[in-house]
Order: structure tokens, then sequence, then C-alpha cells
């Protein structure tokens, strides 16, 4: 199976779906999942750090990395660190990547990209 395909899966059923529920239950959801979520926000930061060093040297496009590192990253671990306390709108944001996640690898693919 192509690797594309996987990823693209993952970010629709796991990604997407991680964080709609976290979107919509908002403070509410179990409290392990605000250390997952901040240990997934370090470990997202931390490779797409070093796959935009990578694709930089190399001169490839790193534009999804960069979203990764300034967006995605500083969202959950932010929510991750304030827990219960975190405002209403980091969960709305994540709610939005959530859909946008489903979107984007949802419309590669359907194109076979």
């Amino acid at each position: 199976m192509n690797p594309r395909i996987l990823v693209q899966l993952f970010h629709i059923l796991f990604v997407g779906g991680l964080f709609l529920y976290a979107g919509i239950v908002q403070e509410k959801m179990a409290k392990s999942l605000f250390t997952i979520f901040f240990i997934l926000g370090i470990g997202i930061l931390g490779y797409h750090l070093f796959r935009a060093y990578i694709k930089m040297i190399s001169e490839k496009p790193y534009w999804i990395n960069l979203i990764h590192i300034f967006i995605v990253a500083p969202l959950l671990i932010s929510i991750g660190y304030y827990k219960e306390n975190t405002s209403r709108r980091y969960f709305e944001m994540l709610l939005m990547l959530g859909f946008a996640s489903i979107g984007y690898h949802g419309y590669y693919l359907i194109r076979g990209e």
C-alpha cells in the first residue's frame, strides 16, 4: 500500500476524529487525554522541526511542516498544559483543525495523490 494513503487515512480517522472529539467535549474530556495532547504536541514539534530542516537543506517545500510547528504543536501543548482551564477558543481551533485535516486529506485520498 502506498505510504501516502496510510498518512491520509491516519489523518482522516485518527487525527481528525481525535480533534473533533476534543473540540466537542472540550474541558470535560478524560484527564489523561490532556497529558497525551501535551506529549503529542512536543513529539509533533520535534518531528516537524527535524523534517523542515531536512527539507530546507534539500530545497524541498516544507510548508506543511511549518503548519505543524507554528499551529498544531503549540495548540496541543497549550491544551495539555492548561488542562481543564484551557480557554474555549483553543478547543474551537482544535475543532477547525479536525475538519481541516479530514477535508484536506480526504480530498487528496479521493484524488489518489
